[in-house]
């Protein structure tokens, strides 16, 4: 097979996977009759060939994927224009402390956050895929040690965890957040949880956290009765 029909063959496998692909199952795609070697240079060869497109070749944890560029997100969301729930403050500065400190347990992100942190929450993140306990840590009680997934990875667009903002200070979990948020803002996920095994929606107004559920238009809202603590 000439280097055109290779690429041909790699290209129409991308555009049709639902899934990233990795170079096990690209070399399945030729009977591993290509090298690796080779189906990488294939591989940034299309990178370079899509270039001027609204669609993009990119690399993520679990392999490669065609996906649209950050910039046609605008037009693409004419589509869709109700906007879904997104997820919580609380959430996301929880997904936060454990993607820059991970590996750590609960225990580590109350102490960060100085608030107790709702058990929904952890669960939130754990059903969409994004976070998994790895291991216990060896003292009283041996809590579970969470860290990201390569899912979470695959959702953001990166291909490693090096490839997140960097911070000046990671103790700071204001800067990891609005870092974090940003890019989850500017990447390719719809926020909605349609898909995932989670059956409710998180929001965060301003007087607490109203969690909706799906199969009821009842919405029960949760505070902390303490003054000025929010309830994560």
């Amino acid at each position: 097979m000439n280097t055109a029909d290779a690429k041909r063959v790699l290209e129409t496998a991308l555009i049709c996977s639902s899934q990233p692909l990795n170079l096990r199952d690209m070399g399945v795609l030729f009977n591993d009759e290509i090298a690796a070697d080779t189906i990488k240079d294939l591989l940034v060869a299309l990178q370079q060939d899509w270039q001027q497109r609204g669609v993009e070749l990119l690399q993520v944890a679990t392999g490669w994927r065609f996906q649209s560029r950050p910039e046609m997100r605008a037009y693409l969301d004419r589509l869709h224009p109700e906007k879904p729930p997104k997820y919580s403050r609380a959430a996301m500065e929880t997904l936060a402390i454990i993607a820059y400190r991970q590996p750590c347990t609960r225990g580590d992100m109350e102490d960060i956050r100085g608030v107790a942190i709702n058990s929904m929450v952890i669960k939130q993140l754990e059903d969409r895929g994004w976070v998994e306990v790895i291991g216990h840590r060896e003292t009283v009680g041996r809590p579970g040690l969470y860290a990201t997934t390569k899912h979470f990875l695959d959702d953001l667009g990166l291909s490693s965890l090096d490839q997140l903002p960097s911070l000046q200070d990671p103790s700071e979990l204001g800067e990891s957040f609005s870092k974090l948020e940003d890019l989850v803002s500017e990447s390719q996920l719809e926020m909605d949880l349609e898909g995932s095994q989670i059956q409710t929606s998180i929001e965060l107004s301003d007087e607490g956290v109203v969690v909706a559920e799906e199969s009821s238009s009842d919405l029960v809202e949760h505070r902390d009765d303490s003054a000025g603590t929010e309830t994560g």
